[in-house]
């Protein structure tokens, strides 16, 4: 054991440390290094390869090296991206890259490379540095989040103010006139809620006036019936909206505000003093006060009118809660901005529940946890907001239900308490919790996403919407959909009235076609782009793509997969075999340059390696099976069938002649009854049959193309209308030229004979490029006898 461990670390020197990295890069030879990150180890499935490799090579300028990135500065961009990647390095520079332990691969880049390596310190080449496409890819994709981070700072979100409909103007039925000035100013209602304020709530929100006299009236008069409280914004920045708010409801004072400003709010709607009909923020900081007062959930849109960078958590609802307050729970979420990205309801086994919460395990109260957490259905909820985790764990209170009954009464734990002892709803406390506990639930799943031709100009837009969704886009390509793909696309719709129109729609434009990778990506696509009528989109899913861009059922902007099984075919029949890494990137990649599909359009999958097969063959090979290159297919075979069957009775002929060499086939035969022949046909008519198919669509036997080249190049039209069966179906074959040739006169058979040779006299004339020689043609005729002698015993089995 230790003589195979030393064996190990001789074959793969170790680097540690950013000082032997230097020193590895600084040597002479071609260095095949195998990076890897502590928690995961090396690729020991590897080893036994490189050995093999190193024995049967056995070139000194070959090395083997594992690399830790963890402790490797050059190799930082590989932490969380190596399991496995091999790097090949040649006087220190990149020359080559595979992902994934693909020994094949791994071995022929080894012998390109190390060719190359023995060229260049030749002096006859030079070495081709490279870049990692898939580092270069995380590069560029943090480049473009800096950016867009940048951006955000700088755009900032709408400045809100809070306004205030007090008890006095609800009571005298003046809210809906209110509303209606407000909206004919120009500004935007954000949140709206009715409530009536408890003495306390009165008492804090007014701490800066507790010092006033009329500061009990006040509360007495806030507190005697409900207000209606109103968060407010304008334009596109929200600019000077607390001041532009109070400009419209006029001075505090009821009597002032009717004589300096008297078509203001409060000269319109106010009684006198306090009670003013209306409030509104005197300032930005206490505008912000006052949001976090009625609104603390509540989050500000942004300048430009696009929703934020989200952020994902995971909120579990646990049985009994999930049982009893399902939708009251769910209500609240969506009130407090949360959008549901996911939602799953499932039944956990002890085992999964155990798993779920390893990180309890030995704790006090671990056994009662996971006996809840598996009593029943759990739903599991995926939620998006711009501060997803802490919102979320903010709404829920403290852990200890006594506690978030006492110090968070309106939390949800102290709510929906069901058992003291467990509390109802779980959520993630980190982003790295929340990415895990979400895989847990939703593990990565791919779909396929289609913007159709009609949408061709928001593109760009469906696409940032894509991103902000938190989908990966695995693949892509932009082509014009051969009718084929279509269909297979909208298989489910075949049977409608419609299925044709939507048919040629989808073939009558460029179409981008897109693998997304998601927790859920199929069920989480598919509620992104709402229904399918984007009339009915924008009634039960307004912030849908469909009901954003979609004009009509046919024009509706996007398409998506059904299910998993339909997104599976599908991105096959488009990309080809692609293959998924654990966080959803596709392992292939395109050479846009180099692989174009017939259309022009290249296919890009931002991915790890570069792929064997263009992802674009898959839609040559939808292409090519067009009804038109299938009917010109259909005329080739039909040709090659006619001249099948004008060779078949000069192939008859010369088996004829050659039995007629071969006494010793005549005397077995002769030996056999004709009824014993006629049973043993019977038996073998199937198998007749399939020869019959079978030199329909001839395909020569491998070993006799390559046994006998002098008579494939002289004779190509008998090679091609040779089949495979015709070979292996001879003894009876012979049999039935037997009993033909006992019946048909000798002459006859001579006559034959005679136009069959004539026939390929005319035939060898027509190719004249592959014309043989007289005493070729006796070397062919000895080797079919022996060729025949060889098949007999067969036959007799």
């Amino acid at each position: 054991m230790a003589g195979r461990r030393k064996a190990e670390i001789q074959l793969q020197m170790q680097i540690e440390s950013q000082e032997e990295w230097e020193d590895l890069l600084s040597k002479e030879g071609l260095n095949v290094i195998d990076v890897y990150q502590e928690w995961c180890g090396p690729c020991t499935g590897m080893v036994s390869n490189f050995k093999k490799i190193k024995n049967e090579m056995g070139d000194p300028l070959l090395k083997f090296c594992t690399a830790k990135a963890d402790m490797i500065d050059s190799l930082d961009k590989y932490r969380g991206h190596c399991e496995p990647c091999f790097l090949f390095y040649a006087g220190g520079c990149l020359v080559a890259v595979v992902r994934g332990a693909n020994s094949p691969k791994i071995l022929r880049t080894i012998t390109e490379q190390l060719k190359q390596e023995h060229k260049c310190l030749d002096g006859g080449s030079e070495r081709k540095e490279i870049k990692d496409p898939f580092i270069a890819q995380l590069e560029a994709k943090e480049k473009e989040t800096d950016k867009e981070e940048e951006e955000e700072e700088e755009e900032g979100v709408k400045e809100v103010t809070v306004a205030l409909i007090k008890p006095d103007a609800v009571e005298a039925g003046k809210v809906d006139q209110i509303l209606e000035d407000i909206k004919a100013a120009g500004i935007e209602v954000l949140k709206h809620e009715e409530r009536k304020l408890t003495e306390d709530e009165v008492r804090q929100f007014y701490t800066h006036l507790q010092d006033q006299d009329f500061f009990e009236d006040l509360v007495k008069f806030m507190t005697s019936g409900p207000s209606h409280v109103l968060a407010l914004t304008k334009g596109k920045t929200g600019e000077n909206i607390i001041d532009e708010f109070r400009d419209l409801i006029g001075p505090t004072d009821v009597e002032e505000a009717k004589t300096q400003k008297p078509e203001s709010l409060r000269a319109k709607h106010g009684q006198q003093t306090f009670m003013n009909a209306l409030h509104g923020s005197s300032s930005a900081d206490m505008a912000t006060r006052e949001l976090a007062f009625f609104f603390p959930d509540f989050v500000a849109p942004h300048v430009d009118g696009k929703a934020p960078k989200l952020q994902r958590t995971l909120a579990l609802v646990r049985p009994e809660a999930f049982r009893l307050h399902k939708d009251e729970i769910i209500s609240k979420i969506r009130e407090s901005g949360f959008k549901v990205a996911m939602q799953k309801e499932m039944q956990l086994t002890r085992e999964m529940a155990e798993e779920f919460y390893k990180e309890h395990k030995g704790q006090e109260y671990f056994d009662q946890l996971v006996t809840n957490m598996s009593s029943g259905p759990v739903l599991a909820l995926g939620l998006a907001r711009e501060d997803a985790i802490e919102g979320w764990r903010s709404m829920l209170g403290p852990k200890e239900v006594d506690k978030a009954k006492e110090e968070a009464p309106e939390s949800l734990r102290a709510k929906f308490a069901v058992d003291d002892a467990i509390n109802s709803l779980h959520g993630s406390d980190s982003e790295d919790t929340a990415k895990k506990e979400l895989e847990f639930f939703f593990p990565m799943e791919q779909t396929v996403a289609v913007i159709k031709p009609d949408a061709e100009g928001t593109k760009d837009e469906i696409i940032d919407r894509i991103h902000e969704a938190g989908f990966k886009i695995a693949a892509r390509k932009e082509t014009k959909l051969t009718r084929e793909i279509a269909e297979e696309f909208y298989a489910d719709h075949k049977d409608k009235d419609y299925y044709n129109d939507l048919v040629e729609h989808m073939t009558s434009g460029p179409t981008y076609l897109m693998v997304l990778s998601r927790e859920a990506a199929v069920d989480g696509w598919r509620s992104m782009i709402g229904p399918t009528d984007p009339t009915q989109a924008k009634e039960v899913s307004p912030d849908s793509i469909r009901a954003t861009y979609g004009e009509s059922i046919l024009k509706n902007a996007v398409h998506g997969s059904s299910d998993p099984e339909h997104a599976k075919k599908t991105i096959k029949a488009i990309f080809g075999d692609l293959m998924f890494n654990p966080d959803g990137t596709a392992l292939e990649t395109i050479d846009e340059e180099a692989e174009k599909d017939q259309e022009g359009f290249a296919a890009e999958v931002p991915t790890t390696k570069t792929a064997e097969k263009p992802v674009s063959d898959s839609t040559k090979d939808a292409e090519e099976s067009s009804p038109e290159v299938k009917q010109q297919q259909l005329n080739e075979q039909r040709t090659k069938e006619e001249e099948t069957r004008e060779e078949t009775p000069k192939e008859e002929t010369k088996e004829e002649e050659k039995t007629d060499e071969q006494p010793s086939t005549e005397e077995s035969k002769e030996e056999q009854s004709k009824e014993e022949q006629q049973e043993e046909k019977q038996e073998e008519a199937p198998k007749e049959e399939k020869t019959e198919e079978e030199t329909k669509a001839p395909s020569p036997k491998p070993s006799e193309t390559e046994a006998k080249p002098s008579e494939t190049e002289a004779k190509p039209s008998e090679s091609e209308a040779q089949p495979q069966s015709e070979t292996e179906a001879k003894p009876e074959e012979q049999q039935q030229e037997e009993s033909k040739t006992e019946e048909k006169p000798s002459e006859e058979t001579e006559q034959k004979t005679e136009e069959s040779t004539a026939q390929g006299e005319e035939k060898k004339e027509e190719t004249q490029s592959e014309e043989k020689a007289p005493d070729t043609q006796t070397t062919e005729e000895s080797k079919e006898e022996e060729k025949k002698e060889e098949t007999k015993p067969e036959g007799g089995d």
